[in-house]
């Protein structure tokens, strides 16, 4: 479905991705594992043309969407959840929906989808009125992630959506991602916890200093000692 091939990154002379090559097949769920500032987000913001590369394609289904702008790369079906959740923060929870679905006219479709986000975060649903600003972390993410799936993704790109939130929340999120991925979305994740990404994700890359070094089923790299060094806390 997608495929990164040999892709150079830079920010100014600081060169973040070197000859990156990654794949996602329809269906998958595919995690990035590394260090801060190893490149994971940098890839991440490259694929939504938030970035462009130097070097390197990016094929989405076959097509060339590299260096495309952000907007025609949702069109095509790629919606990225960045890190910090980013929500309008003077924004509804339903307006930060709405936008969600900008790009769209099937009025029945957004009712239909709105009511899917519902489903997914009951918790959106009774604070569908309420200022986003003043939703907790976790109903943030929540709300980044309903945001997203209001544009009909079929690849979902997530950053970071457990950072700073309470054990009890991260786990719902990643059974939450799990279910998205279920209904028929194909997921990217880029994760600090590595443990609980490598729980849900088929396959994994991990990424040091902008280069991908491993790569493998996600129980192939849970196994791993170098891993569980590096990574998984030693155990």
């Amino acid at each position: 479905m997608l495929k990164i091939e040999g892709i150079n990154v830079y920010y100014g002379h600081i060169h973040a991705l070197k000859d990156a090559s990654v794949d996602v097949n329809q269906g998958e769920i595919v995690t990035l594992i590394g260090a801060n500032g190893a490149g994971k987000s940098t890839l991440l913001k490259t694929i939504s043309g938030l970035l462009k590369p130097k070097q390197g394609n990016i094929l989405f289904e076959g097509e060339s969407i590299t260096g495309r702008q952000a907007q025609l790369i949702v069109k095509k079906g790629i919606s990225h959840v960045p890190e910090g959740r980013r929500v309008f923060a003077n924004m509804s929870v339903e307006e930060n929906l709405e936008m969600g679905a900008f790009l769209r006219h099937d009025k029945k479709g957004i009712r239909e989808d709105f009511q899917k986000v519902y489903d997914l975060f009951p918790r959106l649903y009774e604070r569908r009125k309420q200022q986003s600003g003043t939703l907790s972390g976790g109903e943030q993410q929540m709300l980044a992630m309903g945001r997203a799936l209001m544009a009909r993704p079929r690849l979902l790109l997530l950053d970071e959506p457990s950072m700073g939130l309470a054990p009890l929340l991260v786990k719902t999120i990643f059974r939450i991602i799990a279910e998205i991925n279920a209904a028929g979305t194909t997921v990217m994740l880029v994760e600090q916890n590595a443990n609980m990404a490598l729980s849900i994700a088929n396959r994994a890359y991990v990424i040091e200093t902008g280069r991908v070094v491993l790569q493998g089923s996600a129980d192939e790299l849970r196994a791993s000692d170098q891993i569980k060094m590096a990574y998984l806390g030693g155990h």
